[in-house]
């Protein structure tokens, strides 16, 4: 997959989890305002907005904290992978060089 297809992917993606955030907000405002019967049609609508919007506004903080701590993380376990990489590396050097000197050793008249 091209990196144009695959950043066509993630914004279709994008768009999908954006408008299902939003049913999700309409639909928790509209589970509301069915317990507040006495709101007109319009007092109504906008419940179901403004609820949308606060959910919606939310969900992207929660986004936002998840990216920030996904990238975190990443680094995290990347210093790690090259700190056990050296180490192995260092180990190998380490026991090729006694191996070594050993078969120098025992080879020697």
């Amino acid at each position: 997959m091209s990196e144009q297809e695959r950043a066509l992917v993630a914004q279709i993606e994008g768009h999908l989890l954006l408008a299902a955030t939003r049913e999700e907000g309409r639909a928790a405002g509209a589970r509301v305002a069915d317990r507040l019967g006495w709101l007109t049609d319009t007092q109504r609508d906008d419940v179901e907005r403004e609820f949308e919007s606060a959910y919606l506004a939310l969900a992207r903080v929660s986004w936002r904290r998840t990216a920030e701590r996904g990238a975190e993380l990443g680094r995290e376990y990347e210093r790690r992978y090259r700190t056990v990489r050296q180490r192995l590396v260092t180990g190998f050097l380490l026991v090729s060089a006694l191996f070594t000197t050993a078969v120098l050793v025992i080879l020697a008249p």
